[in-house]
């Protein structure tokens, strides 16, 4: 991927307005439990509860081939991104997913006006059959870690949080298929090299990390964690060496971790965030206390009901 920081900034101002400016604050519940300043940056309150309307809003606007099909896969949220913006944009939009994908993201693709078809056990599988799909009917593949306008309208989040009047030591930064942290690193060092960007893969799903560890896409046969956004066993090239380049450290969490992050996070900022959303927030936790602050990205509220039911 070739981000460019000149497009993040245009990106700024093109994109969906209901996508952007999105709350970013210190919690103070959140800074006195975990015993440094913990800023937050809530990507879920939209009409697709997630930061996945800022790069696909960028790209359904940059899009030339409007008579020809988008075809991606998803496991709900970059689904729903491209739904949305992609209908409202003219584009006809069919997302694969996953046979065990949430429902509820399921049934808001459909909603938004994509055709949704159901394939395979995992995001991986239902991105091979996505892949073949375009290929037999002329469709278009937009597969997120690749598209650099997904990337670049992620980064719009980077910019704003670099307008905070706190200056966080380090972004925690959910890792799935690498647009988002691709994104915000591409801002983040151009703008504040300083500041540390990490990224947070699942130990049930640590591809993403492995692969930006050995400088090389490294496939795992399974990827076992509830965080079904960050559940990557089939690395994009292009996503990680772009990764191994620009950002200072991957790091893993546990399901468990992640589950006590959403707890923490409904009971002091009383918001619901999905396991992919909470990851940063499961690494802070494990992370050595100090008192620099760090932000991480609140990047999906889609929570499984089975999950809401634990903490709610």
């Amino acid at each position: 991927m070739n981000i460019s920081i000149e497009r993040i900034a245009a990106a700024i101002g093109a994109i969906d307005p209901i996508f952007k400016a999105t709350p970013q604050f210190l919690c103070d519940g959140l800074s006195a439990e975990l015993g440094r300043p913990v800023l937050l940056k809530v990507e879920t309150l939209n009409p697709i509860r997630s930061f996945k309307g800022r790069g696909t809003s960028w790209f359904a606007q940059s899009f030339a081939e409007k008579g020809r099909a988008v075809i991606c896969a998803s496991a709900g949220n970059f689904g729903q991104g491209i739904a949305y913006c992609g209908t409202r944009a003219g584009l006809t939009v069919q997302v694969v997913a996953p046979a065990n994908a949430n429902p509820l993201k399921l049934e808001a693709m459909k909603r938004f006006g994509a055709e949704v078809i159901l394939h395979g056990h995992d995001f991986d599988a239902a991105k091979l059959h996505a892949q073949e799909l375009a290929r037999k009917s002329g469709g278009y593949f937009l597969e997120d870690g690749r598209e650099q306008a997904i990337a670049e309208g992620a980064g719009t989040i980077a910019l704003e949080l670099l307008q905070s009047a706190v200056r966080p030591s380090a972004i925690y930064v959910p890792v799935g298929n690498g647009s988002l942290i691709s994104g915000v690193a591409a801002w983040i060092k151009a703008k504040a090299p300083d500041i540390k960007v990490i990224g947070i893969c699942p130990e049930g799903a640590p591809s993403m990390m492995l692969s930006w560890r050995e400088g090389r896409v490294v496939t795992t046969d399974s990827a076992n964690t509830i965080a079904d956004g960050l559940a990557v066993r089939l690395p994009v090239p292009e996503a990680v060496a772009f990764m191994r380049d620009h950002i200072d450290d991957v790091v893993l969490v546990s399901d468990a971790r992640m589950k006590e992050a959403m707890r923490l996070l409904f009971r002091h900022a009383g918001v619901a965030i999905e396991p992919s959303g909470a990851a940063g927030l499961a690494a802070i936790m494990d992370a050595p206390r100090a008192e620099v602050p760090v932000a991480t990205i609140l990047c999906g509220g889609n929570v499984r009901m089975d999950l809401l039911r634990e903490f709610a």
